[in-house]
C-alpha cells in the first residue's frame, strides 16, 4: 500500500487537487469531495501506470502543517 500526500484547493468555479509527490498527478472537482474522489482515482492510476512501467515510486515525504500567526 502507498500513501501520498494531496493538496485541494478553491478556485473560483471549482475545486483543484495535486499530489506533490507525484508530479504531474492532478484533478479537479465541482466539490471539494468529488475533487478528493477524483484524486484518489489519479493516484491509483497513476501509481498503477508507473507499476506497468516498472518505474520505482517515489516515497512519499511531502508533509503538510498549520501555523498559527498573530495579526
Amino acid at each position: 500500500m502507498y500513501r501520498f500526500l494531496i493538496v485541494i484547493e478553491k478556485t473560483n468555479e471549482n475545486y483543484s487537487a495535486y499530489c506533490p509527490d507525484l508530479p504531474g498527478c492532478v484533478a479537479t472537482g465541482k466539490t471539494r469531495a468529488e475533487t478528493e474522489c477524483n484524486m484518489h482515482e489519479a493516484v491509483e492510476m497513476h501509481v498503477q501506470g508507473m507499476l506497468e512501467d516498472n518505474l520505482p515510486i517515489p516515497d512519499s515525504v511531502t508533509v503538510a502543517e498549520y501555523i498559527a500567526v498573530a495579526a
